[in-house]
């Protein structure tokens, strides 16, 4: 008898402990459901191109204000909402020609798609029908994007773009 229950107390917790893969996938593909907004770019600053630098300066400039150029919205039901200022862009020199003055954009391109999203790769299509693959990395609340891959207004010459779950 004590045999017997050691032995259903073993099979119960090995029951009970298994996850399937099935689960990790749901896990994996809810991980991106959610607004992100875009607030770095990352580059090799010993290779990057000038045009790489010089996004990286606009994007903190504007990171720091609070200013959100892009927003993508990836909602359970696979539908996506993009919010994108980044052709509304002023780009300027501060009155005292001594830095970047960028005033965040108050008009934005709205578009609404569909996308899918496995093994960190993020399918999108458009709304008119071009679609669109990138590989995605997230790790909590952050999303790495590669900038040449998403191909994002004045930001798509080289290096990662990193979104943040809002």
């Amino acid at each position: 008898m004590k045999h017997n229950l050691v032995l259903l107390l073993v099979i119960a917790t090995l029951l009970f402990s298994c996850s399937s893969d099935k689960d990790d996938v749901i896990q994996e593909e809810n991980g991106i459901v959610g607004s992100w907004e875009l607030t770095a770019l990352e580059i090799n600053d010993s290779t990057a191109s000038d045009n790489e630098k010089y996004a990286q300066d606009i994007l903190n400039f504007l990171s720091a204000m609070d200013c959100s150029i892009m927003t993508i919205t990836f909602n359970a039901d696979l539908s996506v909402i993009t919010e994108d200022s980044g052709n509304y862009l002023e780009i300027n020199v501060n009155p005292g020609g001594t830095g970047l003055d960028v005033p965040c954009p108050t008009q934005k391109d709205t578009s609404i798609g569909s996308y899918m999203y496995e093994g960190g790769v993020l399918t999108y299509i458009d709304e008119t029908d071009i679609e669109t693959t990138l590989n995605v990395t997230i790790s909590g609340n952050t999303m790495r994007v590669s900038a040449s891959e998403l191909d994002f207004a004045n930001f798509n010459d080289g290096g990662e773009l990193i979104f943040t779950k809002r």
